[in-house]
């Protein structure tokens, strides 16, 4: 049997955007998410997806998956769990904890992330929640973004009909370019509880390294999103050394001119904390 993670892990990621729409905003007719103050934003969850998707590529078992990659044939998250004999049995005999066990043992993105099961069998129902080590926060870019928006048309008939239709208006949307980042932490608190282990972790490790692999679509073309860096932590202790806050104060990111159009007009940077080693990935 693995062992449960024994050392805390701090991470943080350097992603750059080039004429793409990295996270539509679906409140906001699909543009680029942005803050009040300008900034681009990629959602914690649009993250978590990528490395689901990840995860399913290199192999690992996932829980959540989306019906364009979904690779078991269940259509949904109910047809998962009732798939799953050790869990029914589970919830048969109203046992939470071995519920999670179950969970957590059949899924890394459940003992990664954390999942809330609530289903609802004819009047028996269950309702467990899973808290997960691993918790990353929304990618913000490091300077407001500039959005591109197109005007596209559609000139051919969706079905058959007696004339020709009128060409249908459409809006497209991309970021010129942009710099994000973004920060994550896994607890080994919450790991021994979920079975989480070290060879979970180097797995994130390498979802993350190659998080826009197989990711490529109209919005985002191949060579559009890239993962510049990796900054990973690994900690002497379980508590970890340092508060993940000053971790991930390391990392800076300059801009080295006031418009900024490629990689190069950016400096970065990570500092260091005294017996905390930091492993960098480029590219």
């Amino acid at each position: 049997m693995m062992e449960s993670l024994q050392n805390k892990i701090d991470f943080a990621l350097v992603i750059a955007v080039r004429h793409a729409n990295p996270n539509g905003d679906p409140l906001n007719g699909n543009r680029p998410r942005e803050t009040y103050e300008g900034y681009g934003e990629i959602s914690d969850v649009c993250l978590k997806r990528k490395i689901r998707n990840r995860m399913m590529d290199l192999g690992a078992k996932v829980f959540v998956q989306s019906d364009d990659r979904c690779n078991d044939g269940l259509r949904s998250l109910k047809d998962r769990v009732e798939a799953c004999p050790e869990l029914a049995a589970a919830q048969k005999a109203k046992d939470r904890d071995q519920y999670t066990q179950v969970a957590c043992s059949q899924w890394l993105d459940v003992r990664s992330f954390g999942q809330v099961f609530a289903f609802k069998d004819g009047k028996e129902g269950v309702s467990v929640g899973v808290r997960g080590p691993v918790s990353i926060h929304p990618a913000f870019s490091v300077d407001p973004i500039h959005i591109d928006s197109l005007q596209i048309t559609k000139s051919v008939n969706s079905v058959t009909g007696d004339k020709k239709s009128s060409d249908t208006m459409g809006m497209k949307h991309r970021v010129d370019f942009a710099l994000y980042t973004t920060f994550g932490s896994i607890n080994c608190q919450l790991a021994e509880k979920t079975g989480f282990t070290k060879e979970d972790a180097q797995l994130i490790k390498q979802a993350l390294r190659t998080l826009f692999e197989n990711d490529a679509s109209s919005a985002r073309p191949e060579g559009s999103m890239e993962v510049l860096r990796l900054y990973w932590w690994e900690h002497n202790c379980k508590s970890g050394q340092y508060p993940s806050a000053k971790v991930h104060r390391l990392l800076k990111v300059e801009k080295k001119v006031d418009l900024p159009q490629d990689i190069q007009d950016y400096d970065i940077s990570c500092g260091e904390l005294p017996g905390l080693p930091v492993e960098v990935y480029e590219g």
